[in-house]
C-alpha cells in the first residue's frame, strides 16, 4: 500500500488553509468541519483537514496504483498554473483553461478533437502541411492552438478517469455534475461555502488562497506519484 506524507498542522496553518469565507456565505453542512469564527470569517478545523486530506491522498494513491488516472481540474484563475504544474509533475491529465461540456459524458466528441489535434501535429512534423496554401496553413494553426489550449492537458487521458481532483466545486460545477452522473469519485477542496455531501473525498480547506491550493495540490500529486511507484 503506497504511503503518503501529510503536512503538519503548522504547515497547513502557514499556508492559510484554515481561512474560510465570511460567516454570511457559509454552507450549514460544513459546520462539522469548522473550528469557529474570527473577524466575521469562518475558520476551518485543521485537525479535520489533516484527517480528510490523509484519506483523500490515500485514495488518490490507490487509484494510481490500480493504473487508473486522476484528472486534475483547476479552471479558476488562481489555481491554473499550480494545477497544471502538479498534474504534469505527476504525469496526470488536467483541464485548467475551460471545462468543455461533455468532457466526461461525451468522450467520443472529445476523442475526435484529440485525434484532429494529433493529425495537425503529425502533418506538421512530416511536412504534409506545406502542400496547403498559406491561408489554409494559418487556419490549421489557429485551430490547433485553440485545441491545444482547450484539451491539450487531457491528451494523455485514457478514456474515463479513475477520479477527479477539483479545486473549487462551485466554480467547477459542470465538471462535478458530469463526474457524479458517471459515478466517478471526486476529491475536492471544500471551503466553508461548499456542500461537502456532494463530494466523495472532501478536503476542508481554503480554495481561494494560492498557498493553500498549492499545498493541497502537491499532496494529491505526490499521492498519484506514490501510487505509480507501487504499480
Amino acid at each position: 500500500m503506497p504511503q503518503v506524507t501529510i503536512p503538519s498542522l503548522e504547515h497547513l496553518l502557514e499556508a492559510g488553509v484554515h481561512f474560510g469565507h465570511t460567516t454570511t456565505r457559509w454552507h450549514p453542512k460544513m459546520e462539522k468541519f469548522l473550528y469557529g469564527k474570527r473577524g466575521g470569517i469562518h475558520l476551518i478545523d485543521l485537525q479535520k483537514t489533516a484527517e480528510k486530506l490523509k484519506i483523500a491522498a490515500q485514495f488518490a494513491a490507490e487509484i494510481s496504483a490500480s493504473k487508473k488516472q486522476v484528472l486534475f481540474v483547476g479552471v479558476k484563475p488562481i489555481a491554473r498554473k499550480i494545477v497544471k504544474a502538479e498534474a504534469e509533475r505527476s504525469e496526470s491529465p488536467h483541464m485548467v483553461n475551460r471545462w468543455i461540456g461533455g468532457t466526461l459524458t461525451n468522450w467520443q466528441a472529445i476523442s475526435s478533437m484529440l485525434k484532429r489535434m494529433k493529425k495537425y501535429e503529425d502533418d506538421n512534423q512530416s511536412g504534409r502541411l506545406a502542400k496547403y496554401t498559406k491561408k489554409e496553413q494559418l487556419e490549421f494553426t489557429h485551430d490547433y492552438e485553440k485545441l491545444e489550449k482547450e484539451i491539450g492537458g487531457i491528451r494523455i487521458m485514457q478514456g474515463k478517469p479513475g477520479a477527479l481532483f477539483i479545486i473549487d466545486c462551485k466554480y467547477e460545477k459542470t465538471a462535478l455534475a458530469e463526474a457524479r452522473k458517471l459515478k466517478i469519485p471526486v476529491i475536492a477542496l471544500t471551503d466553508s461555502n461548499v456542500n461537502p455531501t456532494n463530494i466523495d473525498y472532501p478536503i476542508p480547506a481554503n480554495d481561494d488562497a494560492l498557498k493553500s491550493v498549492s499545498l493541497i495540490s502537491k499532496v494529491i500529486a505526490d499521492a498519484v506519484i506514490a501510487g505509480k511507484e507501487n504499480n
